[in-house]
């Protein structure tokens, strides 16, 4: 994909993918916010349910890589996130259609927590312990965002804020990426591992998931799929038609995919 080369000094439009994103998650969080004023046992019960805790899941809370995402705490976090993604994700729609965008996010999520489950796994096999830190926020599908961004418009200079200097795309992503790796030597470490995974979710997606996303795969794959019984179908009642024939003293015969051919074994279709 082509490289670009200019400055991004504003947010880009709030539309789509990006409009989704930011919105979702901001009524999640004021959804918890008014809960917690209220009632702030069953604010507790859903924010530990809701992220995501590599020990419960094994345990059978199988929802929370889906759910940790939406779960987000703090308002000068919330705002950064939401900041984030509005500044990422609508610069990314603006060059990729809007299930592309949100399955890149997706992607990155679940990548995030499935990192998350191996370190955790990889130290219980080892005997040692780790300091659970539970996930919660949408860093992961940021993450993702980050890495994707630096990859494919790694020219791309953003303003490095709150210093007046311009950086590029790349060089945002390595930082990211070495403060990711940092966290690795720190009680964090589940966190930073599942930052890392994000960003190696978010970098495959990019490799490997079609140009239209991950739905338009499926899609694609549902209709190959249909279409397939169908002519499943239509062969089968081409046989059965074939010895109905035969039983009235006449020969038909239908091809491979169920239209008749004439006598002389040609596709009667071809011929009108």
């Amino acid at each position: 994909m082509a490289r670009i080369g200019a400055t991004q000094l504003s947010f880009p439009s709030f539309r789509g993918a990006t409009r989704l994103l930011v919105l979702t998650n901001l009524a999640a969080f004021f959804l918890l916010l008014i809960l917690g004023s209220t009632n702030e046992n069953l604010f507790q019960w859903l924010a530990l349910h809701g992220a995501f805790i590599p020990r419960a899941f094994l345990h059978g809370w199988i929802w929370q890589p889906l759910t940790y995402s939406f779960v987000q705490l703090g308002i000068t976090s919330t705002l950064l996130s939401l900041l984030g993604l509005w500044f990422l994700a609508g610069f990314l729609e603006n060059f990729h259609e809007r299930d592309w965008v949100l399955s890149l996010y997706a992607v990155s999520v679940l990548a995030t927590a499935a990192a998350g489950l191996v370190i955790y796994l990889g130290h219980v096999s080892l005997g040692y312990a780790l300091p659970e830190i539970p996930l919660t926020g949408s860093f992961g599908g940021l993450f993702g965002f980050i890495v994707v961004i630096g990859v494919l418009y790694g020219d791309m200079e953003f303003m490095f804020f709150p210093l007046p200097i311009s950086i590029k795309a790349r060089y945002v992503a390595i930082i990211a990426g070495l403060v990711a790796i940092a966290y690795l030597f720190s009680s964090m470490r589940l966190y930073g591992f599942a930052q890392l995974g994000g960003a190696l979710g978010g970098y495959l997606f990019t490799r490997m998931a079609p140009r239209r996303g991950v739905s338009f795969l499926f899609s694609e794959k549902w209709y190959a799929l249909r279409n397939g019984y169908y002519r499943w179908k239509r062969r089968r009642a081409a046989k059965k038609f074939e010895v109905y024939m035969r039983s009235q003293g006449r020969t038909v015969k239908f091809d491979g995919s169920g239209k008749q051919l004439d006598e002389d074994g040609d596709d009667k279709k071809r011929w009108n």
